[in-house]
């Protein structure tokens, strides 16, 4: 017995060792650490140093990695947001795995397999790697990107795919079935019915729970009731027939709107991380290098197999209006297959739809292509990733709000921060696309789009805004979109950054409601606080301040009512007596604030 738990030990630290180890250098000789955790189970598993023999049962019970990670994912992702998703899930999803799977079926046929074989062979590499996918991203921060969300509405769509394949491989058995086997609509039906079970579940009783969990002050408890939820969801799906990936996404997204959302994510995120590096350890060992080298044509069909679900996936992505570097990126990063392979290939040669020996190449096949995805986009990042000279494609706008911000530099990102903080949703365009992934990546969603294009406005939801706030740098593109905001709905309030007061004047006479200076304000609290330093009292620079602020306010509306925008300021002589009125009064009342000041301080002395 001593020896037995020795031995097992002596896995653990292997394991363990092995990751820390390969993960870090990997990652600094630029190669990634899921290529890392890969070369570190082949190092230790069966065709290396074999201290692990059976490889296949650390993948299954690390595919709870893949199952954890799902959940995080569903924590981020609102019912709303989702429901906006569901154009790419079912609509782009379905498109990429039709279009691969027709593919490749007919590539699988040209090596003499009957095309039950080549469908099922098929089906199973259609089904990419949501470990894979969802690290690559992650790592790459790119999981809220628009770029990012697409690829996990595929992933979803095929996780829901795993039931209807299922299904059809039991109806190509050549086996009879057995009467106590379910129709496929008896199966579908118990599959739906616990999945609208888990949404009750997780709408109308998890957020109580956790409330009184929360309530006991038991840090465990809650750990433990993260994992419960986790677990359990995915076990329910499981029985249902339906994927534990997908059990755990519902949860994760039944509880993306509770206030316990941030304490669940940080409770689960210790063991998604180290279950899913023992997954792409588990994978790392599965790789079969006999059947690799005694078999030359796996390689051949394997790269045949990356190379045709790549294009495929290249021409869905450019049919969607995606452009080529994104379209490229995304089929380099989904053509491999992926862990539900492996169970719809178990169930196959369950079934006896395939055999001992096709079930062996295919497994070989889809673990080659998981080694080989991460390999391949360092390549394509050191030699291929440059800049393409093309034109960036405008995001596809999926959410309006009442607010429209059009530009997020140093100036828009403030008024956002304050309208976001106090409670209100806002929709963001910028032109900058290294600004918006920054922001997308930093949970504040924003579209990347030139707000002067008239038609990408209007996607944004201009005709129905309450409120515009324009805070971009060009003059003439800010005047024109003020314009077009008043034109298409009068009623809408604007709220615009102009360059000067010149600038100001246009604006006022384009349509906006409120203009500010970009430098005014803080010009005006320069000269306070030069007041301040030429020993004047706090309270009575502060009063001078805020008289100029709106006095210098009130000057501008009225110089804009007689501005004519092609004769200069020293030439027209209503502007000229509109700023001398001004200046005087406002000289006389600030005097008066200063007398008032010294009257007041003397009674008190």
């Amino acid at each position: 017995m001593a020896a037995e738990s020795a031995g097992d030990l002596v896995r653990v630290v292997a394991l363990l060792g092995a990751a820390v180890v390969a993960v870090p250098l990997f990652k600094r000789i630029g190669l990634g650490s899921v290529l890392g955790y890969l070369a570190a189970g082949l190092a230790i598993g069966p065709y290396g140093l074999k201290v692990i023999g059976d490889p296949h049962a650390i993948i299954h019970l690390a595919e709870f990695g893949v199952v954890m990670f799902l959940f995080v994912i569903g924590l981020e992702m609102k019912p709303s947001h989702l429901w906006g998703l569901r154009r790419q899930i079912f609509g782009l999803g379905s498109m990429q795995v039709i279009i691969s799977a027709i593919l490749m079926t007919i590539v699988s046929t040209q090596f003499g397999v009957s095309w039950e074989v080549a469908f099922v062979s098929s089906a199973g590499f259609v089904l990419t790697s949501t470990a894979i996918v969802m690290q690559v991203l992650g790592e790459r921060k790119e999981l809220s990107t628009k770029r990012g969300q697409k690829m996990v509405s595929i992933l979803l769509f095929e996780d829901l795919l795993i039931v209807p394949l299922l299904a059809v491989v039991t109806f190509l058995s050549p086996f009879e079935s057995s009467q106590n086997s379910m129709p496929w609509w008896q199966s579908a039906g118990i599959a739906m019915f616990a999945l609208a079970v888990l949404v009750v579940i997780g709408r109308f009783i998890l957020n109580p729970v956790f409330r009184l969990l929360a309530n006991a002050k038991a840090r465990e408890v809650m750990t433990a009731a993260a994992l419960f939820v986790v677990l359990g969801s995915a076990l329910l799906m499981e029985e249902a027939g339906l994927s534990m990936a997908m059990g755990a996404f519902v949860a994760g997204v039944m509880l993306s709107e509770s206030a316990f959302r941030h304490q669940l994510e940080a409770d689960i995120e210790p063991f998604r991380g180290l279950l899913l590096g023992l997954f792409f350890l588990g994978v790392g060992m599965a790789l079969d290098l006999k059947v690799v080298a005694e078999n030359w044509q796996l390689i051949l069909l394997g790269v045949l197999f990356m190379l045709t679900k790549g294009c495929c996936i290249y021409l869905v992505a450019r049919l969607a209006r995606s452009n080529h570097k994104t379209a490229l990126e995304r089929a380099l990063l989904m053509a491999q297959g992926g862990e539900f392979a492996f169970v719809l290939f178990s169930a196959a040669l369950s079934k006896g739809v395939i055999d001992e020996t096709v079930n062996a190449n295919m497994t070989a096949i889809v673990v080659l292509s998981m080694v080989l995805t991460p390999l391949i986009l360092v390549i394509y990042e050191k030699y291929g990733a440059k800049e393409i000279a093309e034109e960036i494609s405008p995001d596809e706008i999926d959410e309006q709000h009442p607010i429209l911000i059009v530009g997020m530099g140093r100036f828009g990102q403030i008024v956002n921060d304050l309208l976001r903080l106090s409670g209100y949703a806002t929709t963001i365009i910028d032109l900058n696309p290294k600004m918006i992934k920054g922001f997308n990546e930093y949970g504040i969603k924003s579209y990347f789009g030139d707000a002067s294009r008239r038609e990408f406005l209007i996607a944004a939801g201009l005709e129905h805004a309450e409120m515009l706030v324009v805070a971009i740098d060009n003059k003439e593109q800010t005047s024109a979109i003020v314009h077009f905001a008043r034109e298409v709905n009068p009623n809408i309030k604007i709220i615009v950054r102009a360059y000067d007061r010149f600038h100001t004047f246009e604006l006022y006479d384009a349509g906006a409601n409120e203009v500010i200076r970009e430098t005014f304000d803080s010009a005006v609290r320069t000269g306070r606080t030069a007041l301040e330093n030429l020993g004047m009292e706090p309270e009575v620079a502060k009063e001078i301040a805020d008289y100029y602020f709106h006095g210098d306010r009130h000057e501008v509306r009225l110089m804009s009512q007689v501005y004519e925008p092609n004769t200069e300021f020293f030439k027209n002589p209503a502007l000229q007596d509109i700023a001398r009125e001004c200046d005087q009064k406002m000289a006389a009342d600030i005097q008066e604030i200063l007398i008032r000041t010294k009257e007041s301080d003397a009674e008190e002395s």
